[in-house]
């Protein structure tokens, strides 16, 4: 029988991973998925900011709990995996949110830097994936990874913004969703990509200021930059069973500003 739209949305008997989930546009996707009905599981690396969160989620009748721990070591994201799934069973929805950022020019630009980057948008997500899908997802035949890209992803950026690593590195999540999405369908695991635009958050506290929040306000075909309920609907789509038949996917949330640049 066709279920309701309400039925497709539904997530309870439901967990769901958030990686960076701690503030932002970490928490605001828990919320997502817990107002959905779904047991979060929350990890950053601060255990101060996870437990204000987990008590934030709680707040709101949503079954929240968390794990410290570092998602740039191969090892604490094998730990984190594992003690999730030990204390929680299979995880059925993993959201890949933990990143960072770095601004500099091209020609001056820190290899280290670069590399922290690299490891940890990308090699993190792969490594956690990798992980979840082998112990949990593939077993079960089952599963809803959503990586968290960016528009800078898409493309360049005005010369001002100098964040090569990092739009390399969200290009290469893009792609990666893409290929995950055509190799793990077999196992009924879809992988799908969102790619914000600019959020006001610790992460973009630094390019807001420097170029103006109005001035990127103004810049969007929506005249507003993001807020802390314009990732709940995507989130909820890829996760629930309303998504079910999209794969490889990315979808720019970002008041329109990829359709001005080409993106």
């Amino acid at each position: 029988m066709t279920r309701t739209v309400q039925q497709l949305f539904n997530l309870e008997g439901k967990t769901a991973l958030v990686t960076g989930g701690s503030r932002g546009l970490g928490l605001q996707m828990a919320h997502a998925l817990g107002e959905a009905g779904a047991k979060i599981m929350l990890s950053s690396r601060k255990a101060g900011d996870l437990e204000e969160a987990a008590a934030e989620l709680q707040a709101a009748g949503i079954d929240a709990r968390w794990i410290a721990a570092d998602c740039a070591k191969e090892e604490e994201i094998h730990r984190l995996a594992s003690e999730t799934m030990e204390r929680m069973g299979d995880v059925h929805i993993l959201v890949n949110n933990a990143g960072a950022a770095w601004g500099a020019p091209a020609e001056d630009h820190p290899v280290e830097a670069w590399d922290k980057l690299m490891n940890l948008n990308v090699r993190g997500y792969f490594i956690l994936s990798q992980h979840i899908a082998k112990h949990s997802m593939i077993p079960a035949k089952y599963g809803r990874i959503i990586n968290i890209a960016s528009i800078a992803g898409l493309g360049g950026n005005p010369p001002e913004m100098q964040t090569l690593a990092y739009n390399t590195s969200k290009g290469a999540v893009i792609n990666f969703t893409r290929a995950l999405g055509c190799e793990w369908g077999k196992y009924n695991i879809t992988v799908n990509a969102i790619c914000p635009g600019f959020f006001p958050s610790r992460m973009t506290k630094g390019v807001l200021e420097h170029l103006g929040t109005d001035k990127l306000a103004a810049h969007a075909p929506l005249r507003r930059l993001g807020d802390d309920e314009d990732l709940k609907g995507i989130t909820l789509l890829y996760a629930s069973d309303a998504g079910k038949h999209i794969t490889g996917q990315w979808l720019a949330v970002d008041g329109g500003v990829s359709v001005i640049t080409g993106g």
